[in-house]
């Protein structure tokens, strides 16, 4: 996933983050400089209650570790006022930072997924990453 950078993108993300099954939080330093993106997409309700994680940081602060305390308190809401029961990341094999962003918050390697997401016009292999209300909170 990829911020939007031009205004009609802009556009198209504010309309899919406006509806009740996706929902996107920017993480911002204590002095409001934007840290990154962090979007909850695609939840679904009845017996699943899940969603998937998508997140990125913004160039002056990728890859120096500042999205895992943003991440932590999505995550904390997504189980708490959200009310879902699961979490997945799904993460290309080479995003070494992201990888070790979801480790260390406490999801867990669920399996590889060949060709998952169509990125940049091309069908990318992905990592599924997943944790539970009940392995967030204990």
């Amino acid at each position: 996933m990829a911020p939007p950078s031009t205004p009609e993108q802009f556009s198209k993300h504010l309309t899919k983050y406006s509806a009740d099954n996706n929902f996107s939080y920017l993480a911002r330093t204590s002095d409001g400089s934007l840290i990154g993106c962090i979007n909850v997409n695609e939840i679904v309700r009845g017996a699943f209650q899940s969603a998937f994680l998508g997140y990125y940081a913004f160039v002056p602060n990728h890859g120096q570790g500042r999205m895992k305390q943003a991440m932590a308190l999505v995550i904390s809401l997504a189980f708490g006022n959200l009310a879902l029961h699961r979490l997945e990341a799904n993460i290309q094999p080479s995003n070494i930072a992201s990888l070790a962003l979801v480790k260390s918050l406490g999801f867990r390697l669920e399996g590889y997924s060949p060709r998952y997401l169509k990125i940049a016009g091309t069908w990318q292999d992905h990592e599924r990453y997943a944790i539970t209300a009940e392995e967030w909170l204990a």
